[in-house]
């Protein structure tokens, strides 16, 4: 079993007019010219260069990363859940615990330089991976739109869509996987 734990989502930083800068746009390449002054922090620094703040800003607040995943032992391969770490409230699409996830969740993985490059299973929407990739964000993460709430009506998130991992049978963990699509 896989436990993976993200940042959570939060408030736009340093950019208060960067929806109306960007128009709503969609997962583009950031350009490779010049840095842009007025531009987003994402289009204009690497992963490894962004502040503690603009990193944990920058998580969309889907909570596929607090899914349980089930990996096959022979293969590799990755399979996703629809039931959510004890700490993700289903309900606000947020950690319990945030700051103290860690310590009450053994097997909680960090979300960090080392997991977005090494992570294969992270959602095509993830907005680590696309920044890591050098790809723009999706006009409903937070950070584009202005709203919080744009990932959960763009249903890129597992909001009242999973169950906790409380209220489950670890024996019916292969029973519960499922596919996670979402637009971008």
């Amino acid at each position: 079993m896989t436990r993976d734990c993200k940042p959570r989502a939060g408030a736009p930083v340093d950019d208060a007019d960067h929806a109306a800068k960007t128009g709503g746009n969609t997962a583009e390449a950031p350009s490779s010219s010049s840095p842009d002054v007025g531009a987003p922090f994402w289009r204009v620094k690497a992963l490894s260069q962004m502040s503690l703040a603009e990193w944990e800003s920058l998580c969309d607040g889907c909570g596929l990363c607090c899914l349980v995943k089930l990996e096959d032992e022979d293969t590799g391969q990755v399979y996703t859940t629809d039931v959510a770490c004890t700490l993700m409230d289903g309900d606000s699409c947020r950690c319990k615990d945030y700051e103290h996830r860690f310590e009450r969740v053994s097997d909680c993985l960090k979300i960090d330089l080392a997991a977005v490059a090494n992570l294969t299973w992270l959602p095509a929407t993830c907005a680590y991976r696309l920044v890591g990739e050098g790809r723009d964000l999706y006009w409903w993460h937070h950070l584009v739109s202005g709203s919080t709430e744009t990932v959960h009506e763009a249903g890129v998130s597992i909001r009242h869509r999973t169950i906790s991992e409380d209220d489950i049978d670890e024996a019916d963990l292969p029973e519960r996987i499922t596919e996670w699509g979402g637009e971008g």
